[in-house]
């Protein structure tokens, strides 16, 4: 049998997109939460969320909602504080959201997710780097789009092992489950596991002072590393590496494990040069390995905003649509439903083909090395936020802890072997 496949004219889709619009419009909406950094040390991050959930959003109403019903977005600010996390989770419950998602703090993802799950809902980590999301401290109804700790540590000391075997580090790190986890990622495949011989200062979380800033900073600069290891973020990184620049590092290579766009905005590409980083995307990922869905993206972010979206962003973007998309699927809103509807589901959206593994509900994806361009460069684009130059790239697979590393996690930490 031949399928005869009739194309209607360009002006009668655009009609049927409005009158699916206009249905869609009409029906009783689907409330999704947003928990998220309005202010505090990751306010930037969290506007880069919003901004991003809300263009994925007005594409998703525009192209018909959810089930034949639009969607609707209710957003509380975290402040990055987990009791404060936990408070919206119930306000936003109470509100009627359906799902709840969001965090620059892994802290905050992990208590907000738990009680999430209390509330029988799933709940999506945006930016959430502490292996102890999906490991430790990992559950049925937490989802981490982005990746971990651990993943990023391992694309970067792939780059680093060459130039900088048997070199003195030094690390500063924030003081809670995301630096802990990060700095022992790092120390683990840089092999610098010698306290004694590569030394660290923990910093207060999330109110770290300048004095204390700086005071840490002098210790590392009297320690005289080759490689500073700053597993900083948000406003605390962007402090930090303007004293980095004040004292003098010179001929010390500098790495912030976890970068995004908005912290080397608000640094600056001259203080930022040089730096070394991982992330799970940016913005010119999709330009330069030919992702056209990302370009898509990329182009009506920065027509809407007059800026590029960062990680944060198109973390939130995706995370959208594959809800969107897993209800679509699944015919349900019910949260069981769609654990079982993304549970080893594949897709591509902004970038190559990406994985919701099920053992942990961690993203499988390619993650990137980065090194921050020079000042000049940057400032030859048309935003002025050509910060990136991708130096190194692994698979998901590649990068991500296998499921013996994952089992022996949970085991050391009293936690059952499947997701509960």
């Amino acid at each position: 049998m031949t399928l005869h496949i009739t194309r209607l004219p360009s002006y009668l889709l655009a009609g049927l997109t409005l009158a699916w619009a206009s249905i869609a419009a009409a029906a009783e909406p689907i409330t999704m939460g947003l928990n998220l950094p309005r202010t505090g040390q990751y306010a930037q991050e969290g506007e880069m969320q919003m901004r991003g959930a809300m263009l994925a959003l007005d594409e998703i109403n525009q192209a018909g909602g959810v089930l034949g019903r639009p969607l609707q977005l209710f957003e509380r600010d975290t402040a990055s504080n987990p009791e404060r996390a936990v408070r919206n989770v119930d306000e936003l419950a109470d509100a009627g959201a359906r799902m709840v998602f969001g965090g620059a703090s892994s802290a905050v993802a992990i208590a907000a997710g738990k009680r999430a799950r209390e509330r029988g809902l799933l709940y999506f980590g945006t930016l959430t780097y502490s292996n102890d999301t999906t490991g430790r401290d990992g559950q049925r109804y937490m989802f981490r789009e982005s990746y971990n700790a651990w993943m990023a540590a391992r694309v970067l000391a792939a780059q680093l092992q060459a130039p900088f075997a048997d070199k003195r580090y030094y690390f500063v790190t924030a003081d809670y489950t995301w630096g802990h986890s990060t700095e022992a990622s790092m120390r683990h495949f840089t092999g610098t596991d010698d306290v004694s011989a590569h030394g660290s200062t923990l910093i207060p979380f999330p109110n770290a002072s300048l004095r204390e800033l700086r005071e840490a900073l002098q210790q590392a600069r009297d320690a005289d590393p080759e490689v500073l290891v700053l597993v900083l973020f948000g406003d605390q990184m962007v402090k930090a590496m303007g004293i980095v620049r004040q004292l003098g590092f010179e001929n010390v290579q500098v790495v912030v494990p976890n970068l995004t766009l908005s912290m080397v905005e608000q640094a600056g590409p001259a203080v930022m040069a040089g730096v070394l980083g991982a992330v799970p995307w940016t913005w010119n990922v999709p330009r330069e390995f030919g992702f056209g869905r990302g370009e898509q993206f990329v182009a009506a972010f920065a027509e809407r905003y007059q800026t590029y979206p960062s990680s944060s962003a198109a973390s939130a973007y995706s995370i959208v649509y594959q809800w969107a998309d897993a209800v679509t699927r699944s015919g349900s809103l019910d949260s069981e439903g769609l654990i079982r509807a993304l549970e080893d589901h594949s897709y591509q959206l902004l970038k190559d083909t990406q994985t919701w593994r099920a053992f942990d509900h961690q993203n499988l994806q390619t993650v990137y090395a980065v090194r921050i361009k020079p000042r000049t460069e940057v400032m030859a684009d048309p935003l002025r936020q050509d910060y990136f130059e991708i130096i190194g790239q692994l698979s998901g697979e590649e990068a991500a802890q296998t499921l013996e590393q994952w089992q022996a996690e949970r085991t050391a930490a009293g936690q059952p072997l499947r997701l509960r």
